[in-house]
């Protein structure tokens, strides 16, 4: 059944936006995460919990603000959760010590979460199962810009500003993102479900889509496809600028250079809706992830450390993610429009609690050479193609779908 709302009403800019609150929260600031620690005296473990941190909030608050959602509206959530956003980030700039940043940035995290979670979710009310997909795609290409264009913009700010410049930027565009949702968008949650916070009724919508076997293997493919990501993004300064010697703002370039693999992978993803099949384009997007990824780890640890070895490799990875990222989401939440806030939340939260745990990974072992982010880049494009081929694959209606 189509929602009331249509296409055109749907203001298309305000979406990008509020998806766009993830990734431009964590990779604005990228090239003043050196900067960061010498500020505060802090190591770079230290520093890139400012990282996982964000992603652990992302994670744990998702789980609420689907049944919210699906309860009260789209709308009264976004709007509750922009203010905290946005607060959060004045907080972020004014950090007077590294602990302080780092507790910010959790509750940065709590209220930009929302934006991803229920912008997947208006796309579902909106566009149904069936064309979510292709929507998801367009948007995926359109929110590529925030990592590409945020690091070049970060670099820019951190040498002519300092690293507090960064988040004076994301709280004006918390700011703004808040007013557009008052006064633009529209609710479009048409089935409210008013057990939806009942914590029986919780774990009975959490325990339903974990007992769907596709749904655990479209989830395990976006849990290792943005890991995947994560890996690059929580590597890369520390490689790129700390041992290969790249200033904040050439890093930024670097860095749009491997989302535009990205930008790639999922425009090809959203011109081949309807001739490749939806799964057929998961399948081929996890071997090129894995393919990216196994060649990173040779030539990192057969000790070819260039600027080339390691953006090209990424590039395509970013390339398999496009694809995969889009089309898994689109997947998993388009068979729940009852509760497509709670499957977008759950799927949210492990996609994130499982890049946080490679961050925590990365900062571990992290000694300025690409090995860490290497490795752990490939074993996430390995985990991409043992979900499908495990969980997605030997489905009957991934069957039926991918013909």
């Amino acid at each position: 059944m189509k929602s009331e709302l249509t296409p055109v009403r749907l203001p298309m800019l305000l979406l990008i936006g509020l998806v766009s609150l993830g990734p431009l929260s964590t990779d604005l600031y990228l090239p003043a995460l050196p900067t960061i620690g010498d500020r505060f005296a802090a190591d770079p473990a230290e520093v890139q919990l400012t990282l996982s941190v964000f992603l652990v909030g992302f994670a744990v608050s998702m789980l609420g603000y689907g049944p919210l959602s699906d309860r009260f509206g789209r709308r009264p959530v976004l709007i509750g959760a922009l203010a905290l956003y946005t607060l959060a980030s004045v907080a972020c700039m004014l950090a007077p010590s590294i602990e302080a940043l780092i507790l910010a940035r959790f509750f940065q995290a709590l209220g930009g979460c929302a934006g991803p979670v229920l912008g997947r979710a208006i796309v579902r009310d909106v566009y149904g199962g069936e064309h979510s997909a292709k929507v998801l795609s367009t948007l995926a290409v359109a929110v590529a810009l925030a990592p590409a264009i945020g690091p070049i913009l970060g670099g820019f700010l951190t040498e002519a500003y300092g690293w507090t410049a960064n988040f004076a930027l994301l709280s004006a565009f918390g700011a703004v993102v808040f007013l557009a949702i008052c006064f633009l968008l529209p609710e479009t949650n048409r089935h409210p479900d008013s057990e939806a916070l009942r914590p029986l009724q919780l774990l009975a919508n959490y325990r339903g889509l974990l007992r769907q076997r596709s749904y655990i293997g479209y989830c395990g493919v976006v849990a290792c496809s943005y890991a995947a990501i994560f890996s690059f993004i929580s590597g890369s300064p520390y490689t790129l600028i700390g041992g290969l010697g790249l200033t904040p703002s050439l890093f930024g370039f670097c860095f749009s250079a491997v989302v535009l693999g990205f930008m790639t992978g999922s425009f090809l993803a959203s011109r081949l809706h309807g001739r490749l099949g939806t799964d057929r384009q998961i399948r081929l997007g996890t071997q090129v992830m894995l393919l990216g990824g196994l060649l990173a780890a040779a030539l990192a640890w057969t000790g070819v450390h260039t600027i080339a070895s390691v953006i090209a490799p990424m590039a395509v990875v970013l390339i398999g993610c496009g694809l995969t990222l889009p089309n898994s989401m689109a997947r998993g939440i388009g068979p729940f429009p009852r509760m497509a806030g709670a499957a977008s939340a759950l799927m949210g939260f492990l996609q994130m609690g499982a890049a946080a745990l490679v961050g925590l990974a990365v900062g571990a072992f992290q000694d300025g050479s690409p090995h860490a982010m290497a490795t752990t880049v490939a074993l996430c494009g390995l985990g991409a193609v043992l979900f499908y081929g495990l969980l997605i694959s030997t489905t009957p209606e991934a069957a039926t779908a991918a013909e």
